[in-house]
C-alpha cells in the first residue's frame, strides 16, 4: 500500500468516527529553491502558489474544502530535492506545485509517482521529465527540445557563416537546453567553433572568455542558470568581447541586470510568451502589484498550475492524484491566468509559445520584430 493510500484511508477512517469530511484540510506542497543560489526563482513559485491558492480559498475552497500549503526547500540540489519530496508526501500532500529545475523534478517525480501524487511543474524543461511514461507528472511550461528549436534556428539565420561559442553549465537543464539548440542550429546548416561547458558556482570566466576572444566569437549560447550567466556577460565585455550573448529561461529574473548592469543590454533569452498584458491575467497581476511584487517569470506560470489542479480535481470530483490525472489527461481546456491549457498524453502543454526577450535599462520585455531585425547586424 503506498504511503497516500494510508493518509487517505486513515483520514476516511478519521472522518468516519468524527462524522466530518473525509479532508478536513487540503494539502497541496510546493517544492521549490526557497534558499540557496536560485531562491529569486523559489520566490516566483511561492508567490505565484500562495496567491492561487487564496484566490481558490476566498471563492470557497476545492471541492468545498480549503487548501493550505506546505513548503520543501530543494535548494536546487537533487539530493536536497528528493528529501523534501519525501517530507511532502510523508505530510500528506495530494498535489505539489514544483520543482524549479530539472534536474530536481526528475528525480522527485519518482517519488510523487510512486505514491499517486500529481506532480505540476512551471519550470522544469528538461525532455526527460514527461518521457520517463509517468501519468501524474505534467508541466505549465514548455520543453528544451521546444525552446532550443526556437533559438537554434534563429542563431542559424541571424550568424551564418559565423563564429559561434556554446557554453553550458553541466546540469540537466544547462546542458539539455544547450544541446537543443546546438541541434537546431546544426540542422539548419551552422555549426559552432567552440563548446565548452563550465561549473557552477564558479566566479572568474576569464579564461573560457579568452579562448572566445581568440576564435573571435560573433555569438554565445548559453544554457544555464542567471548567476553564471550574468557573470560570464559582465566579463565578456570587459575584457573587451561585444559578442551577441542569448540564453534561455534560466536568465528570466531581476537578479541577471543586479549582476550585468549595463552590460546586459542587449542580451536575449527565450521565455513563453508574456501573459501579464492580456485582459484575462489583468486582475490577478494587478493584484500583485498591489502588494508591491511584479509577477514576473515563473509567477504565473507557477499560479496557472495551482488552477489546472483545482479545476482537474474539481472536474474529476476527487483528490486521489490518479482520478485528479485522468481529468488532465483527457483533452480538456483548463482555463488559467497564462489562457486555456490542455495536456497530451505525456503532460506537456499541447502548444508552446517560446518567444524572445531582451534585456535594457534594467529590465526585459518581449522583442519586437524590428530589435531582433537588428540582431546579427554587421
Amino acid at each position: 500500500m503506498t504511503r497516500f493510500n494510508r493518509v487517505l484511508l486513515a483520514g476516511v477512517a478519521l472522518a468516519a468516527m468524527a462524522s466530518a469530511p473525509a479532508w478536513a484540510e487540503v494539502k497541496i506542497g510546493l517544492g521549490a529553491p526557497l534558499t540557496g543560489p536560485n531562491a529569486a526563482f523559489g520566490e516566483q513559485l511561492k508567490r505565484g502558489t500562495d496567491a492561487a491558492v487564496k484566490a481558490i480559498n476566498d471563492a470557497g475552497g476545492i471541492n468545498g474544502e480549503k487548501i493550505s500549503v506546505v513548503y520543501g526547500d530543494d535548494a536546487s540540489d537533487p539530493r536536497q530535492g528528493v528529501a523534501a519530496a519525501n517530507e511532502l508526501v510523508g505530510q500528506g500532500v495530494v498535489a505539489v506545485i514544483g520543482h524549479y529545475n530539472s534536474s530536481v523534478s526528475i528525480p522527485a517525480s519518482a517519488i510523487y509517482a510512486e505514491e499517486g501524487i500529481v506532480q505540476i511543474t512551471p519550470a522544469s524543461t528538461n525532455p526527460q521529465l514527461t518521457e520517463q511514461g509517468q501519468k501524474t507528472t505534467f508541466r505549465t511550461c514548455g520543453r528544451d527540445d521546444q525552446q532550443g528549436d526556437v533559438a537554434g534556428a534563429f542563431i542559424a539565420e541571424k550568424f551564418k557563416g559565423r563564429n559561434v561559442a556554446i557554453l553550458q553549465d553541466q546540469t540537466t537543464y544547462g546542458k539539455g537546453l544547450a544541446d537543443a539548440t546546438k541541434s537546431a542550429m546544426n540542422k539548419a546548416g551552422l555549426t559552432e567553433v567552440l563548446y565548452e561547458g563550465i561549473t557552477v558556482g564558479e566566479r572568474d570566466f576569464s579564461a573560457v572568455v579568452s579562448k572566445m576572444k581568440q576564435a573571435k566569437i560573433d555569438l554565445i549560447y548559453f544554457g544555464g542558470l542567471h548567476n553564471e550567466a550574468g557573470l560570464i556577460v559582465r566579463q565578456a565585455r570587459e575584457q573587451g568581447l561585444n559578442a551577441q550573448f542569448i540564453s534561455g529561461d534560466g536568465i528570466v529574473t531581476q537578479e541577471f541586470w543586479g549582476i550585468t548592469g549595463e552590460a546586459g543590454a542587449g542580451v536575449l533569452m527565450t521565455f513563453p510568451a508574456d501573459q501579464r498584458s492580456n485582459p484575462g491575467a489583468k486582475a490577478v497581476v494587478d493584484k500583485f502589484r498591489a502588494d508591491k511584487y511584479e509577477p514576473e517569470g515563473y509567477t504565473l506560470l507557477t499560479y496557472a498550475a495551482v488552477q489546472a489542479w483545482a479545476e482537474a480535481a474539481t472536474k474529476a470530483k476527487s483528490l486521489e492524484g490518479p482520478k485528479v490525472a485522468e481529468a488532465l489527461h483527457d483533452g480538456s481546456k483548463y482555463s488559467t491566468v497564462i489562457g486555456d491549457l490542455s495536456f497530451d498524453a505525456k503532460g506537456d502543454l499541447t502548444k508552446s509559445d517560446y518567444v524572445f526577450y531582451i534585456w535594457n535599462s534594467g529590465t526585459y520585455a518581449e522583442a519586437t520584430q524590428g530589435e531582433l531585425a537588428k540582431v546579427g547586424a554587421k
